[in-house]
């Protein structure tokens, strides 16, 4: 049992740190595009893809360049006001969840799983991408590791150890008379 629960946490750990990691790519990617323009990203996207694209067929950056091209030729503000709010959600809250001292970012880390994955899931309703369901299923497993850790703290919570110190500083009644 505690081997299994080492597993546990060992996998929420991991998976904390790669949606850390993946909120401040975001934050940083929001970043960059609102300071340099998005036709400054897609003339780089272009120029480092050039040449492989000339050399054969490449899909992953045949996606890259027309993602760039998007990006460019259409409302970008969306694009990063996403960016910027996602990822620092994200890091805010593996933030919170790696110190572990307030239990109340459970539930708030749950349900923000919970509306990244609705969110993923209607996105998915209007246009299918692999890309997508990936990090929703990546979200789905975190969310599970989330309320794992959850009920690991509960449990260790719920039984307080009761020293001698504790049992014998009750006060003593006093007796008038």
């Amino acid at each position: 049992m505690i081997k299994q629960r080492q597993i546990f946490h060992d996998a929420y750990l991991g998976a904390l740190l790669v949606k850390g990691f993946d909120g401040a790519v975001e934050i940083l990617a929001g970043l960059i595009i609102a300071l340099t323009g998005p036709n400054r990203i897609y003339e780089l996207v272009f120029r480092l893809t050039a040449p492989e694209l000339n050399e054969g067929h490449h899909p992953a950056l045949n996606a890259l360049r027309a993602g760039a091209e998007k990006l460019a030729n259409g409302p970008h503000h969306f694009v990063i006001f996403y960016l910027l709010v996602h990822g620092l959600l994200k890091l805010g809250i593996v933030v919170a969840l790696l110190k572990g001292t307030a239990r109340w970012i459970f539930p708030l880390a749950s349900l923000t799983l919970l509306g990244f994955i609705a969110y993923m899931g209607w996105r998915l309703s209007v246009r299918w991408s692999d890309w997508l369901l990936g990090a929703a299923l990546f979200d789905l497993l975190t969310l599970a590791l989330v309320l794992n850790e959850w009920r690991a703290h509960g449990d260790t919570r719920a039984r307080p150890s009761r020293s001698k110190k504790h049992l014998t500083s009750r006060p003593k009644p006093q007796i008038q008379g």
